[in-house]
């Protein structure tokens, strides 16, 4: 499977060029961390008055929906001022896609998560990755508890696609070429989050990669924003249900092989990762051969 570079890869980096490669990285980074912020702490917000005020109706749900809706407009064109609106539309990019097209997208990114998953339990293994558990929610009744984490989902999903794949990545791509736009939008994604610490940044740019791979291969945010919001489902119910995250299951619990030797379960693990990441990798180059011939021929 082979990326394609932009023009200014190949170009020596000189005049106005060399100018202006600062200036696009500064600007999108300041632009996709400010719509992060603005999709992300109201949401922090409502649900924290809702934790506080009637918990035992999930009325932020609907508070925030309205206000997703109007926050997704504005990024794809809608609303003033109109002179920006072409290029809010086209840094979103929410192309619509044919049905090959999505199906190869989910099923690349479906499998590229899965060798994430395996990937972190496998990594707890060799290093002692930090704990996260759910916090306490004593005295609120379940199903708000379950109601919040499941919108919660698709808010991240839509708000950091937007921001991370849509406005950052794709100027990125135009400047530096793909790679290099994914590390740099994986390390801000990396840095938004609050649990991060360093030995958790390979784990981001790696997330960054199963969903920006989508992203650029598609030249489309839709793929990702649906996977983005399936994998932070599973994350969430699984967190609620087992109260610690995925990376800390049974098997990642038995301690580093420094100390205990790589028994069987990291054996396993390391087995399941190597067919996981090989059956992604297979499925990134179909969806590439897909859109390709797509983009040779017209037509759904």
């Amino acid at each position: 499977m082979t990326f394609a570079t932009s023009d200014s890869d190949a170009a020596s980096p000189d005049g106005v060029e060399a100018l202006s490669r600062p200036a696009v990285l500064v600007e999108t980074v300041v632009t996709g961390t400010a719509i992060v912020l603005a999709g992300t702490l109201p949401r922090n917000a409502l649900f924290v008055a809702n934790l506080a005020f009637f918990p035992a109706v999930p009325w932020a749900i609907p508070v925030l929906a309205v206000y997703l809706w109007v926050f997704w407009r504005y990024l794809r064109g809608d609303g003033p001022p109109p002179s920006t609106s072409a290029k809010r539309r086209a840094n979103l990019r929410a192309t619509p896609l044919g049905a090959r097209v999505w199906a190869w997208a989910l099923v690349a990114g479906g499998l590229g998560i899965v060798a994430l998953v395996l990937g972190l339990r496998l990594t707890n293994r060799l290093v002692a990755l930090p704990p996260q558990t759910l916090p306490d929610f004593a005295g609120v009744p379940s199903t708000t508890i379950v109601a919040l984490l499941l919108a919660g989902a698709p808010v991240a999903g839509i708000v950091e696609e937007s921001a991370f794949r849509g406005y950052m990545q794709g100027p990125l791509e135009r400047t530096f070429g793909v790679v290099t736009a994914i590390l740099i939008s994986g390390t801000m994604f990396a840095l938004v989050h609050l649990d991060f610490t360093l030995v958790l940044w390979p784990y981001y740019v790696a997330v960054a990669f199963v969903y920006g791979l989508v992203a650029y291969l598609t030249r489309s945010i839709l793929p990702a924003i649906v996977l983005h919001t399936a994998g932070n489902t599973y994350s969430n119910l699984d967190l609620w249900l087992h109260g610690q995250a995925e990376w800390q299951a049974p098997a990642s619990q038995a301690g580093t092989i420094w100390t205990t030797g790589p028994d069987a379960a990291f054996w396993v693990l390391a087995a399941l990762l190597a067919v996981a990441a090989v059956a992604a990798v297979l499925a990134y180059m179909r969806l590439n051969y897909v859109v390709s011939g797509f983009s040779r021929t017209p037509g759904p």
